[in-house]
């Protein structure tokens, strides 16, 4: 999290802006709550007009997210990958966009092993499918699979309102869901990098918590069908996270169907349910089939593989560590060791302070600085009846996560909604706080939701305004709403000039010692050898010399990511014992200097 000045730039950081205009925000409530008074009673009466026509509503928060993204384009670009979740999404992405479900093990697979990716029993993301499917759409339709990711955003921002609209009033439903376009659909990482995870599993958890309240009120095909399709969606992507929403979920529709008061005759329900249950039947019916063609058998998960090959820390609090393995890169112990297993013993060492931590982390993301006063309500908010089970909910999710040995923002996406549903009613509480019959709260409600609209005014223009943008490494962006910066812009550059290249190239890859274990180069295509560009860790001689004889048809690069300036330069094949072909090195001067320009423009 950034708190002081970047030390790189000098520049201002956006979280002190954020706090320090929060702050603000509170003087000038409690000193002046009737400030613009006109103003917003005005905008509120328009917004309260909007709000009561809920379906439109829902697709003008949805479009907002869509058209909002694409018009800032020019300045937020689409992103690059960069973070080893990213190559591993948009592998399986790859993958399913060419027809298939996996890939067989490439001959020379131990100079292409990278974090994240199982290359045994087959060649695959470790994860699981759901959001490679989404980006493999993105790519099948438009070329690019982020926007894939895009139309996951929208429909996440709308489903949330479509979801507030059963728990709370029409307007603060309204609210609800531009504040997510604000948040989380404009400038974060679930939407800036291919980690769009937390968007699916979000739409998941909003069409299953929107969708649980109106079918107990007015029991209806459509909304067992969203039901299923919402635990669909939570099984294809947190599917541990998504158990611990549908957890109470299924409490509280056990509790109806056997002592409800408007529960349907058993023929009704049988019709409701058959659909629903039919389509939760063949997905999971395909998701074994891809657990068999991935992984070998229909039981064994996406991770499990993965985590048994490299993996040192274990996911529950619980478990003991395993046995180091023998790792062929140590590059990939550094991230398993220092990335995972410090982790793991920091929390048996000290396990409330790195609890604590992890919900600090947690709630920046989703509110920032700027959503925080709201919480001064909290207890008024945990004695509603309105939100009481959404309070058990989150409950459920604290003790499901207290448990668990990791937290990345992501994880907590299917309770997204219940995060907005609680902190809405808690700045419904907010809004009418009175001292000495002044309507501070009033005044204090209308300058949050101000101010979130200045913060994201002042991301999108970050630049101009000398701001700084949180930097590398990502822990610092994960607890924060503003997104990453243009991180990978270098490995996509020096790829796009080596495509243009005539021939085949192999880029063999050469870290320092303290290279940033989160910063990886070496990802592919899914089919390797018929790719134009390879991208390869460099390993000892003999090793070396073996990759670059079987690979004898194509140029081979040596890459420093550390080194500055980057320069891509020819690998030094004579040291590896193999003497280039004339036809190699005659365009190699010229070559080079084609991929120099194309890494500097």
């Amino acid at each position: 999290m950034i708190l002081s000045p970047d030390p790189q730039t000098g520049k201002a950081s956006l979280m002190i802006l954020e706090g320090g205009l929060t702050l603000i925000a509170a003087a000038v409530a409690f000193g002046w709550p009737r400030l613009g008074s006109g103003f917003f009673s005005r905008l509120e009466r328009a917004f309260g007009q909007l709000a009561r026509r809920r379906g439109l509503a829902v697709a003008v928060v949805g479009f907002a997210a869509l058209l909002l993204r694409l018009a800032i384009l020019p300045v937020c670009p689409i992103p690059h990958p960069f973070v080893p979740d990213d190559y591993s999404n948009l592998l399986a992405a790859n993958t399913f966009a060419s027809g298939r479900l996996t890939n067989p093990t490439p001959a020379m697979w131990v100079h292409f092993e990278s974090i994240h990716i199982t290359m045994k029993p087959t060649y695959m993301s470790m994860y699981f499918p759901g959001e490679g499917l989404v980006l493999a759409v993105g790519k099948a339709l438009t070329g690019q699979a982020w926007y894939g990711l895009l139309v996951m955003s929208a429909l996440m921002c709308a489903a949330i309102c479509w979801m507030l609209q059963a728990w709370l009033p029409p307007g603060w439903a309204l609210l609800g869901g531009m504040l997510a376009v604000l948040r989380i659909g404009l400038f974060s990482y679930w939407i800036n990098t291919y980690t769009g995870a937390g968007l699916i599993a979000a739409l998941g958890g909003a069409l299953v918590l929107g969708a649980l309240p109106r079918f107990l009120k007015a029991p209806r095909l459509r909304y067992t069908m969203l039901m299923a399709l919402g635990i669909i969606l939570l099984v294809t992507t947190r599917p541990y996270e998504g158990l611990l929403l549908c957890l109470p979920v299924a409490a509280i529709l056990g509790h109806w169907l056997f002592v409800g008061k408007n529960r349907p005759a058993p023929a009704v329900l049988l019709r409701l349910t058959v659909a629903p249950l039919a389509l939760m039947v063949a997905a999971g019916a395909w998701m074994g089939y891809y657990n068999y063609r991935a992984f070998g058998s229909p039981l064994t998960l996406p991770y499990t593989v993965n985590r048994a090959t490299y993996a040192m820390a274990p996911y529950f609090v619980w478990q003991s560590a395993r046995p180091e393995p023998v790792y062929r890169h140590e590059f990939m112990r550094r991230f398993y060791h220092r990335s995972e297993l410090v982790d793991f013993e920091k929390i048996h060492a000290g396990f409330f302070h790195q609890t604590l931590f992890k919900a600090v982390e947690g709630l920046l993301f989703f509110a920032g600085v700027a959503l925080l006063p709201p919480l001064l309500m909290f207890r008024r908010m945990l004695m509603d009846r309105r939100t009481r089970f959404l309070v058990v909910c989150m409950a459920v999710m604290v003790a499901g996560m207290l448990v668990q040995i990791f937290l990345i923002p992501h994880y907590l996406a299917p309770f997204t909604v219940v995060f907005y549903a609680l902190g809405l009613q808690a700045m419904r509480h907010l809004r009418l706080a009175r001292m000495d019959g002044r309507p501070v709260g009033l005044g204090w409600v209308r300058l949050i939701v101000t101010l979130v609209i200045v913060l994201a005014g002042a991301r999108l223009f970050a630049g101009p305004l000398h701001l700084s943008d949180p930097e590398w490494p990502p822990s610092k962006w994960l607890c924060a709403w503003y997104g990453p910066g243009e991180f990978g812009t270098e490995r996509a550059h020096i790829e796009a000039g080596l495509e243009r290249l005539p021939g085949k190239q192999l880029v063999m890859v050469r870290y320092s010692p303290d290279h940033s274990v989160y910063d990886e180069w070496v990802y592919d295509a899914p089919d390797i050898d018929g790719s134009k560009v390879i991208w390869a860790r460099e390993m000892d001689a003999a090793d070396n010399l073996e990759l670059i004889r079987y690979y004898r048809d194509r140029h081979v690069w040596l890459v420093q990511p550390d080194t500055q300036p980057l320069e891509v330069s020819p690998y030094p094949i004579s040291e590896q014992g193999v003497a280039a072909s004339t036809e190699t090195q005659l365009p190699i001067a010229s070559m080079k200097k084609q991929v120099s320009q194309e890494i500097h423009r």
